[in-house]
């Protein structure tokens, strides 16, 4: 009886050595990760250019790691809200932010107090994608293009309105860089978001609207909104067409893009389990059906590199446009 005991308990010993041996579910007494569902915070409201870029990039993502990963939308404060949200999370890889051009480099010179340092309050996952600003109209405005806006607004300074997804925003920046460069006045209506600007831009209650091209394209596609121009380098594919600011406004250009950050203190076999599955997931045949058509480009660079190119672009770019908020 005793040797039988012996055996058993040897040999259930080996199977449960066997078991930590083989298993990939298990390291140091912790789960591998992921082993259970991710948060992926949205620092502006559902249906805006960022929103539009991180379902189904979590949708991919949620696919290749074998848990889901879900939009959380926590908008307010220029995205400021959803990034101190994220900022003051556990760094166990559960809660991500979908940052953005605003809240990574154009918001630390924008604002006078910032409640998270860009750099060392988060952690540098990988860029995702980017796109140009579109710069639209209601056709029942009688703007038909870039030289009629600016004409316009010369003979009628500050009767015009452009709106914004709030300050802070790329389209904010962009609006108030086009006045500074044409010398021209405009009223600047900040929106918690860009889908209610979108809204009263449609209804007649604004008159333009700078924004990532992605949340105006179907409105311009179906003859709801008229584009004058976009801000890209060379005209896009989505809309061949339709001038840059450029070919009216030298050398200006403004992207838009979008990448993946954590709380600050993420171990390096997270950030690089994410960076690969956020990689295949922009090189997909359903990402580039979901979002090429709207004019956004996968956008691989090392994403540290890029904030700080980004952020003292930008830091020039307000200081020259004088903004400042509190």
């Amino acid at each position: 009886m005793l040797m039988m005991n012996r055996r058993f308990t040897l040999k259930f010993l080996s199977s449960l050595m066997a078991g930590v041996v083989v298993s990939p579910m298990y390291v140091f007494g912790q789960s591998a990760y992921p082993n259970k569902a991710i948060k992926m915070i949205v620092p502006f409201p559902a249906g805006g250019p960022t929103d539009i870029v991180a379902r189904p990039l979590a949708k991919l993502m949620g696919d290749m790691l074998g848990q889901q990963v879900f939009v959380d939308n926590k908008g307010g404060a220029g995205g400021s809200v959803g990034v101190v949200a994220v900022a003051s999370s556990p760094p166990d890889g559960y809660t991500l932010l979908m940052g953005t051009v605003g809240t990574s480099a154009i918001n630390p010179h924008l604002y006078k107090s910032l409640a998270y340092d860009p750099i060392n309050s988060l952690t540098p996952i990988a860029t995702v994608a980017s796109a140009p600003v579109a710069v639209v109209v209601n056709p029942s405005s009688g703007i038909t293009s870039l030289a009629d806006l600016i004409a316009k607004a010369k003979a009628n300074p500050d009767q015009y309105t452009y709106g914004t997804a709030g300050n802070g925003a790329p389209g904010h920046l962009t609006g108030a860089m086009f006045c500074a460069a044409t010398d021209i006045k405009l009223r600047h209506i900040a929106y918690k978001g860009s889908a209610p600007a979108v809204t009263d831009l449609l209804g007649g209650q604004i008159d333009i609207m700078f924004d990532p091209l992605q949340s105006v394209l179907p409105h311009i596609k179906s003859g709801k909104l008229r584009v004058l121009g976009v801000t890209s380098a060379s005209r896009t594919k989505v809309l061949p067409d339709v001038p840059t600011v450029s070919e009216l406004v030298p050398n200006f250009t403004m992207t838009a893009w979008w990448a993946v950050y954590g709380p600050a203190g993420m171990s390096k076999d997270v950030v690089t389990k994410l960076k690969a599955a956020i990689s295949k997931a922009i090189a997909s045949p359903e990402f580039d059906a979901n979002l090429s058509a709207l004019g956004v480009q996968p956008l691989e660079a090392p994403l540290a590199d890029l904030q700080k190119k980004e952020l003292a672009k930008w830091g020039a770019a307000v200081r020259s446009a004088g903004i400042t908020m509190e």
